[in-house]
């Protein structure tokens, strides 16, 4: 057996197995938070640490290269994005004499769906969402940096 071939003893096979299981429904249960966060608990910020946390697991087991694979662009991106989402959604209620991050209330009547209600809420939360996954996608990239140098 060659020195590639043997395993890495710092290496965990049941966390990388665990974590390749559970990272996709982390994710997933992360954006089902954002959306159900109007009727029921949840929202942005709680979607947010959730889909951060799955990207905390993976960077447990992969490290900063395993996060810079499953996110290839810079955290600063969803991070301004979402705060540029957030501010614009707040502010547009000044559009129509309201005061900022005033709800609004929209009914569309579509072909297949019926009538669909949104609110500006929904918006909002997830520029908020994409700040919270922006700055943990950050703080890991931050701190791996710390750790290899």
């Amino acid at each position: 057996m060659t020195t590639s071939e043997r395993a890495d003893p710092s290496r965990s096979v049941v966390l990388e197995t665990a974590v390749r299981l559970v990272f996709h429904t982390v994710l997933v249960f992360g954006v089902y938070l954002l959306f159900a966060g109007h009727n029921q608990p949840g929202g942005g910020f709680v979607g947010g640490l959730v889909a951060g946390c799955a990207f905390v697991l993976r960077y447990a087991v992969t490290g900063r290269e395993g996060i810079g694979r499953a996110v290839p662009v810079d955290p600063v991106l969803p991070l301004g994005a979402g705060l540029l989402l957030a501010g614009v959604t707040g502010a547009a209620a000044w559009l129509l004499d309201g005061q900022f991050l005033e709800s609004g209330k929209v009914e569309l009547d579509l072909p297949v769906l019926g009538v669909v209600k949104a609110t500006s809420a929904l918006p909002f939360d997830t520029g908020v969402f994409l700040v919270v996954v922006g700055l943990v996608l950050l703080v890991l990239r931050t701190l791996g940096a710390e750790a290899e140098q």
